[in-house]
C-alpha cells in the first residue's frame, strides 16, 4: 500500500471520528472513508485521500462519498474528482466497465463479445475512453477504439456497423466542465433498455474486483484496435443520403461550443454542399473548460451560450446553429423578418422539421398511412395535428428519454419511420443510427431555411404559418436543482405533495385535472378523485391541467432520470387562431404560461423552505 503521507492509516481512521462527531462528515462518508483507506483494490487512492484528511478538508470527503455515485439506466454522469464512491474518477470508471462487460458476456453467451468506444473533447475524456477500453480487452472483449474525439450519434452508428454487443460514450452532454460520465450501448445502437439496463446496473454495484491491462498489452494482445475515417465516411454518407432538397442558398454560423460537432453537423453540411457555412472561429477549438462559452455552460437550450455568435454574425447571416459537446443536440437562433435574432426551442424546431419532413415525403411519394412520428409525452403536441393533416401516425405517449424513440425504430424497423422528436433539441431520421443527432437535424433545418430564403420567408415565418393551420401552441422548461445528500429527500416530498395537494389556481389558471402516471388514472380537481384510468407512458410523472380564456395550459411534473433535479414542462395551447389575432396572442401565451410557471415555482420553493 502507498503511504507518501505523513501519517498511517490507523491514524487517518482516527482524525476521521471528530469530524464524524461534529457532523462535518456523515456516517456514509465515514464508512466509506475507511473502506477506501484499508481495502487493498484502493490503495492507489489511498495518499489523495489521506491528504484530504490532514488538510481537514471535510467538505472535500463529503462530497466525494456521501453517496454512490447511481449507474442509472443510462450509465453514470457526474462531477469529476480524483476519488470516492460519489465522483466519476478512475475507479468508478473503471468499475461501469467492468460491470458491464460481466453482464454482456453472460447475456450474450459469447466468450470475445465486441464493443466500441468513443468520447467528447471533455476534460479526461479521452482518459476514461482509455480505461474503459483496456478494462473491455481484459475481460476478453474484442474493442474499437474511436483515434480522437467523435459525436454521440457517430458512436450510435458504429455499434451496428461494426456489428458490435455494446458501446460506451464518454460524455456529459451539456453538464459544466466539472463533470463527465459513462453513457452504455446495447447492440441495437441505442442506450439501454429492459431487461439490460436493469442486469447492467446490478452487475456494476456488485463490482468487487477490476480487471485490467494496459494500453500496450491490448494493442498487443490484437483485441483492440483504433479506428476513425472507415467508420466516419459510412457515417457521414448516411445522414446526408437523406437529403429532401436541392436547395442550398443560406448562410449559416455553426458553433460546435467546443465540443465535436465539427465532426459530424459541419461534416455533414459540407458534404450535402452547403457552401454559405460558417463555423465560429471564438468557440470551434476542443476545450474541455469550454472557455468561451458563458457561464461555461455548453447546453443549446440555453438562449446565452448563443451570444458570442450573435455578436459575430454578419447581416448577411441567416442562421445560427450550436449543437452540444458530444453533437447529439441542435440549438437554432434564426433572422426574423425585422433582422432581429429569434432562439427556437426545441418544441418550435420540431414542428418545423415535421411539417418539413412531411411536405418533402409527400412531394416525393415516399410517404404513406403506414409511416410514422415518434416524440416523447412532455414534446409538442403540435407534432399529433402535423401528422394527422398528412395522414400518417404519431407515436406520443414514451417516457422522456430518446433511448424510448430509438427503441420504438428498431421494434417497428426503420423502414417507415419519418422523424423523432423531443423537446430538449433531440432529432434523429432515417434508418443509420438509433440516438438523436445534430447532423441530420442541421441537414433538414437548413434545408429549410434555404428554401423559405428562395421564396422571400423566415423560419419564424414558417413558425406562424404553422400556429394558423395547426393552432398556438407554447411550452418552457422550469429545472429545480436539489443537489447533496438530501436533494432527493427533496424531490421525493414534492412530487408527493404535488400529488395529494396540488394547487387549486397557478397564476390566474384554474386547476382542473392531474394526470398522475405513477398510479395510472386521472384524477378531477381540487378534490383530487379519481376519475378515469391511466395506462401509459409509466413512470414516476404528474401533470397538472387548466385553462384560462381560450388557452389549455399543463404542467408536467417528474424527477430527472440522470441527475439531482426536478423538471417542469409547461405547455399552452390556443387551438385555433386567425391571422388577425396572432400577434397579441402569441404574447398572452406567452404571459399565461409565465404566471402559470411563476406561481408553481413559488409553491415549490416555498415547500423545499418548509422541510428544509
Amino acid at each position: 500500500m502507498d503511504q507518501n503521507h505523513s501519517l498511517p492509516v490507523e491514524s487517518l481512521i482516527a482524525a476521521l471520528e471528530p469530524a464524524l462527531a461534529d457532523g462535518k462528515i456523515s456516517a456514509t462518508t465515514h464508512k466509506s472513508v475507511i473502506h477506501w483507506l484499508t481495502a487493498p483494490e484502493y490503495s492507489t487512492f489511498v495518499p489523495e485521500i489521506a491528504t484530504s484528511i490532514e488538510r481537514a478538508a471535510w467538505a472535500d470527503l463529503e462530497a466525494a462519498f456521501w453517496e454512490v455515485i447511481p449507474f442509472g439506466t443510462g450509465g453514470r454522469r457526474g462531477a469529476m474528482g480524483a476519488y470516492g464512491t460519489a465522483t466519476i474518477n478512475r475507479r468508478t470508471i473503471a468499475e461501469s466497465a467492468q460491470g458491464l462487460a460481466e453482464y454482456t458476456r453472460q447475456a450474450t453467451g459469447k466468450e470475445h463479445p465486441r464493443a466500441v468506444v468513443a468520447c467528447d473533447t471533455r476534460l479526461r475524456s479521452a482518459e476514461f475512453s482509455r480505461l474503459t477500453a483496456t478494462t473491455l480487452v481484459a475481460n476478453g472483449f474484442e474493442v474499437f477504439l474511436f483515434e480522437g474525439p467523435r459525436s454521440t450519434p457517430e458512436l450510435s452508428f458504429a455499434v451496428r456497423y461494426l456489428g458490435c454487443d455494446a458501446g460506451i460514450m464518454i460524455s456529459a452532454s451539456h453538464n459544466p466542465p466539472s463533470d463527465n460520465g459513462f453513457k452504455a450501448y446495447w447492440s441495437h445502437g441505442g442506450q439501454v433498455l429492459p431487461p439490460h439496463d436493469t442486469g447492467i446496473i446490478t452487475a456494476v454495484s456488485n463490482v468487487t474486483e477490476i480487471r485490467a491491462t494496459s494500453i500496450e498489452e491490448a494493442f498487443h494482445s490484437g483485441r483492440l484496435s483504433i479506428v476513425g475515417e472507415e467508420v466516419d465516411l459510412p457515417y457521414l454518407e448516411s445522414v446526408v443520403a437523406l437529403s429532401l432538397s436541392r436547395s442550398r442558398a443560406v448562410r449559416v454560423l455553426f458553433t460546435p461550443l467546443h465540443g465535436v460537432g465539427e465532426t459530424n453537423v459541419f461534416q455533414v453540411l459540407q458534404g450535402a454542399g452547403f457552401t454559405g457555412v460558417e463555423i465560429f472561429g471564438q468557440q470551434r477549438p476542443a476545450d474541455g473548460e469550454f472557455t468561451h462559452v458563458p457561464d461555461q455552460l455548453p447546453n443549446p437550450e440555453r438562449q446565452a451560450v448563443f451570444a458570442p455568435a450573435i455578436a459575430a454574425a454578419t447581416s448577411e447571416t441567416d442562421l445560427i446553429l450550436a449543437s452540444d459537446p458530444d453533437a447529439d443536440r441542435l440549438g437554432v437562433v434564426a433572422r426574423s423578418a425585422d433582422g432581429s435574432w429569434e432562439c427556437l426551442n426545441g418544441n418550435q424546431v420540431a414542428a418545423l422539421l415535421a411539417d418539413y419532413v412531411l411536405r418533402k415525403r409527400t412531394e416525393n411519394r415516399t410517404i404513406s398511412p403506414e409511416h410514422y412520428l415518434v416524440e416523447t409525452f412532455v414534446t409538442t403536441p403540435i407534432l399529433g395535428r402535423i401528422a394527422a393533416a398528412f395522414g400518417v401516425r404519431i407515436i406520443d405517449d414514451l417516457p422522456v428519454g430518446f433511448k424510448y424513440i430509438g427503441q420504438i425504430v428498431e421494434d417497428r424497423g426503420p423502414d417507415r419511420f419519418l422523424l423523432g422528436c423531443e423537446e430538449s433539441l433531440g432529432y434523429l431520421a432515417g434508418g443509420y443510427a438509433r440516438d438523436k443527432d445534430a447532423a441530420i437535424a442541421a441537414l433538414y433545418i437548413v434545408e429549410l431555411a434555404a428554401e423559405l430564403k428562395a421564396a422571400g420567408l423566415t423560419l419564424c415565418d414558417q413558425l406562424d404559418q404553422l400556429s394558423l393551420k395547426y393552432g398556438l401552441h407554447w411550452e418552457t422548461l422550469h429545472t429545480e436543482t436539489c443537489p447533496g445528500a438530501h436533494g432527493q429527500e427533496q424531490i421525493a416530498i414534492i412530487m408527493r405533495r404535488l400529488r395529494a395537494m396540488p394547487p387549486e389556481t397557478l397564476g390566474e389558471i384554474k386547476l382542473t385535472q392531474a394526470a398522475d402516471y405513477a398510479q395510472h388514472e386521472i384524477r378531477s380537481l381540487p378534490d383530487n378523485q379519481r376519475v378515469a384510468d391511466l395506462l401509459q407512458p409509466t413512470g414516476n410523472m404528474l401533470r397538472l391541467l387548466g385553462t384560462v380564456e381560450r388557452f389549455d395550459l399543463a404542467v408536467t411534473i417528474r424527477p430527472s432520470g440522470t441527475e439531482p433535479k426536478l423538471k417542469f414542462y409547461f405547455a399552452a395551447c390556443r387551438p385555433s387562431i386567425t391571422t388577425e389575432e396572432l400577434p397579441t396572442a402569441k404574447i398572452a401565451i406567452r404571459q399565461h404560461l409565465a404566471d402559470f410557471q411563476r406561481d408553481l415555482v413559488a409553491w415549490v420553493h416555498a415547500t423545499l423552505d418548509e422541510i428544509s
